[in-house]
């Protein structure tokens, strides 16, 4: 720090990311997710701790050098603010852009909960006070979008080797892919926490590397799903809960025991109930978000 003419908190910001890489790198390197090579920083940013800037009159104003240097950031015509709820935090500055974040300290009550059975073509949802039996969202046009550009990879790879210009296409095409299933992603997300307003929302923790078998069709079509980012792009825009999928769609929702399911319908050998494949599995996750629920209000 002798020599060091900037302000000090920025070093405690730049050790603090350094510590969040590297234990996230081993993280997901124990879980067989990452590579042994070290994490390298490629895009240049800096998180500004709330004690680096001041906001007045709608601008930001940011120190560099202590009483010396600063940037400042007028906002005050920006369309967010009216929006923003809670108060300023962490600032986040790369070399294109500022990314501003709000906390929020007030609990928002919810007014139950909906238990989500993630299925390859379909979100199916359960909740007892809804007057629907099963609440639907449809996700054919997600696995339509992976299954076209995956038709067209396949006429593209046999080239690949030959011209190097192929190569880039096929770039070109995972970058389409990836950008049309995030959109899908954000409007289904966008309109289910609209429908379902300060509702808390339950999804199985599904892991891909745990789905797949020897069967290379399965396969495929597992890796067209997109439960994942579901999950993530919900939990910010509503309250989420990770639920264990374990015997989810094979346990009777009423008596408990263990059947196979045949086809679309389920049928159980003991209290024989007979019941729609899905809605029998959001039954079950959903019972699940009433036992932690009342485990919560007891502790």
């Amino acid at each position: 720090m002798k020599d060091w003419r900037y302000s000090k908190h920025y070093v405690d910001s730049a050790i603090k990311q350094a510590y969040s890489i590297v234990k996230s790198w081993r993280r997901n390197y124990i879980k067989g997710e990452r590579r042994r090579e070290k994490p390298i920083v490629r895009k240049r940013f800096v998180r500004i701790k709330e004690t680096l800037y001041s906001y007045k009159n709608g601008k930001i104003k940011v120190s560099i050098k202590p009483y010396e240097e600063y940037i400042t950031f007028d906002i005050s015509k920006a369309w967010f603010l009216r929006r923003a709820k809670g108060e300023m935090g962490e600032l986040i500055l790369n070399e294109h852009y500022l990314t501003i974040t709000f906390r929020s300290r007030e609990k928002i009550k919810t007014k139950g909960s909906i238990a989500w059975d993630c299925n390859e073509k379909s979100l199916d949802g359960f909740n007892p006070r809804i007057e629907k039996d099963k609440i639907t969202k449809d996700l054919t046009l997600l696995f339509h979008i992976h299954r076209v550009y995956e038709i067209k990879r396949k006429r593209l790879q046999s080239l690949a080797s030959k011209k190097y210009s192929i190569r880039s296409i096929l770039a070109k095409y995972s970058r389409r892919e990836k950008n049309r299933a995030k959109d899908f992603v954000h409007k289904l997300t966008k309109e289910i926490s609209r429908e379902f307003k300060n509702y808390a929302h339950g999804f199985e923790d599904l892991r891909k590397k745990n789905m797949f078998n020897c069967s290379k069709e399965h396969n495929r079509r597992i890796a067209k799903t997109n439960w994942k980012m579901i999950t993530s792009f919900m939990s910010y825009k509503s309250k989420v809960k990770l639920l264990n999928p374990k015997n989810s769609t094979k346990r009777c929702s009423r008596c408990g025991k263990i059947n196979a399911p045949k086809g679309a319908s389920y049928a159980c050998s003991r209290c024989g109930l007979r019941i729609n494949r899905q809605l029998n599995a959001a039954v079950n996750l959903y019972l699940q978000i009433v036992v932690f629920s009342k485990f919560e209000a007891l502790r």
